[in-house]
């Protein structure tokens, strides 16, 4: 069954163009998982301009399905794993200045850093996932990685989607089956919504994670936090 894990940095977002702590990340990530969440995801930036480093301490105590920290391993980002110990995490090969995550990794080129990342990472007991695109070297690259799952940048999909969901998803379903064939577990996130994502998920239903945000926690402005999580987990269940 697929995980929905919640992507909380846009509550973080709101809280930082106020000041003070409402709404509260900590909070957020209890409800969240009270509400059904079956993950949570952070993804801290350098410059700090949501998920801060310190919310990611100080949360670790109450998460209590499974904590993914996504990001790009600079030396920062690696200290701030090996001393929280997440459950999974998601190399993100994201420049300092990007508003978004906007490309998966050249595996080929970063074969030599990602694996010793990932080695140091397997010390600790972490599970690694590395942010890819639907390249079919790309994905044999990372297999030699040792990683233990991809996720699949999915923006290409959720932009493609209107104008024919069967070609949109083509290349992932395509992607992911050379992944199966790798033995690599297979995650998928970014421009997931309402919309699109149960028909990603049918496609391929052997997808072990999607990581949600910007479009849950918009949903959840009309619908109700409990309520947009709810309708996220049907979609996955009715594909």
């Amino acid at each position: 069954m697929t995980r929905l894990s919640v992507n909380i940095n846009k509550i973080a977002t709101l809280r930082n163009a106020r000041g003070g702590n409402v709404p509260d990340v900590r909070l957020a990530a209890i409800k969240c998982q009270s509400f059904g969440a079956e993950g949570i995801t952070v993804h801290p930036r350098p410059d700090e301009r949501h998920i801060r480093y310190r919310d990611v301490y100080e949360i670790r105590d109450v998460i209590t399905t499974e904590f993914n920290i996504e990001g790009n391993p600079g030396k920062e980002f690696i200290k701030l794993v090996l001393d929280v110990i997440p459950d999974q995490v998601t190399l993100v090969p994201d420049a300092h200045d990007a508003v978004t995550s906007n490309a998966g990794w050249d595996t080929r080129a970063n074969l030599s850093f990602l694996t010793d990342v990932i080695a140091g990472f397997h010390e600790k007991g972490i599970r690694t996932s590395i942010f890819t695109g639907t390249d079919p070297e790309v994905i044999e690259y990372a297999a030699l990685t040792g990683t233990d799952r991809i996720e699949l940048y999915t923006e290409p999909y959720a932009s493609m989607f209107s104008a024919g969901r069967e070609a949109a998803a083509a290349p992932f379903v395509r992607a992911a089956e050379a992944a199966r064939e790798a033995q690599l577990g297979i995650n998928a996130g970014h421009d997931l919504d309402l919309s699109n994502l149960a028909w990603l998920h049918s496609q391929i239903p052997w997808l072990l994670e999607v990581s949600i945000g910007h479009a849950l926690i918009s949903d959840a402005l009309y619908f109700g936090l409990e309520n947009t999580i709810q309708m996220y987990l049907r979609e996955l269940r009715r594909s």
